[in-house]
């Protein structure tokens, strides 16, 4: 059975006309359990980390002042999200369920968080909807903890902006390789440098897009040996995605996830699966390719 982190408080109130699509927090869970892709017992309710697990990531005094509610406007406006109590207990929940995640994925092969892929957070700065990092939270605490077995980490980040926080975070840390394949001209203009850069043409589409991965993550897996994966399953990929740029169809974005996870458990490698972004104008266009994601791997980890 698969394991996913869910809360209702991931489903978080913002301004009128707020162009991030909070709604589909609450839409993808439901769709799960009407497809019968998962039981409602897959689900489980994700806790807000101590504070030394979020600190082998996050600068203290970045931490304490975004706790606080004392980041500057420009620091606030960076993120996209108006600054609320609430919002800071959905940002560290949602770390905590990633790290749950891992933790559950060691154990059972897969895990997946309904939301999370929190790859623009910086150490010390939060920026694009991101305010914590949590696949970079859950690596740097399985590589802190020696007696889970972790000594090697893939980040495969196939969201279409490029993971610039994650590739920061990692820059000098060999135990963790940081691969992002992304749109070239997206945001963030500026790119940080991760261990590896793929960066794609505007509408590239689902032929070289698959070709591309295909050739390059079976090479990954080789060189780099890992013994853990965590994969940004981000769908703004898609054609219909008004932030993307990208010409992916919903059958090429699910051949991409088939594509990463078969590997994965082809190769016995624990994984866990992020969300990411998505923002295509019908909302169930974002729904429909994220539940792809979660039937692949209720499939392969049946």
């Amino acid at each position: 059975m698969l394991s996913i982190a869910w809360a209702p408080l991931y489903v978080h109130p913002l301004p009128a006309n707020h162009r991030f699509p909070m709604l589909k927090y609450e839409l993808l869970p439901e769709q799960l359990l009407r497809e019968g892709i998962v039981p409602a017992s897959a689900f489980f309710t994700p806790q807000p980390p101590p504070d030394a697990s979020i600190l082998l990531t996050h600068d203290p005094d970045y931490y304490r002042r975004l706790c606080h509610g004392e980041l500057t406007r420009h620091e606030e406006r960076a993120t996209g999200f108006p600054w609320s109590p609430q919002l800071i207990e959905r940002e560290v929940t949602i770390l905590g369920g990633t790290l749950e995640c891992a933790r559950r994925a060691l154990q059972h092969g897969v895990a997946l968080n309904i939301a999370g892929g929190t790859h623009h957070a910086f150490r010390d700065r939060g920026e694009g909807f991101c305010l914590l990092n949590d696949q970079a939270a859950a690596a740097n605490y399985l590589l802190a903890h020696a007696e889970l077995g972790v000594r090697r980490i893939l980040i495969v980040d196939l969201d279409v902006h490029q993971g610039n926080g994650t590739a920061a975070i990692f820059e000098h840390e060999p135990r963790v390789f940081t691969f992002s394949m992304h749109g070239a001209r997206n945001y963030p203009h500026r790119k940080e440098h991760s261990s590896l850069d793929l960066p794609l043409p505007d509408n590239t589409d689902d032929a070289t897009y698959l070709s591309l991965l295909g050739q390059t993550l079976p090479r990954l897996l080789a060189e780099q040996q890992p013994d853990f994966v965590f994969y940004l399953s981000g769908v703004d990929v898609l054609a219909t995605d008004k932030l993307g740029h990208l010409a992916l169809t919903r059958e090429g974005c699910r051949q991409r996830d088939l594509l990463v996870l078969a590997a994965c458990h082809q190769a016995g490698l624990p994984v866990v699966v992020c969300m990411g972004g998505g923002y295509s104008p019908r909302i169930a266009d974002i729904v429909d390719a994220h539940v792809n994601t979660f039937r692949i791997a209720a499939d392969l980890w049946a």
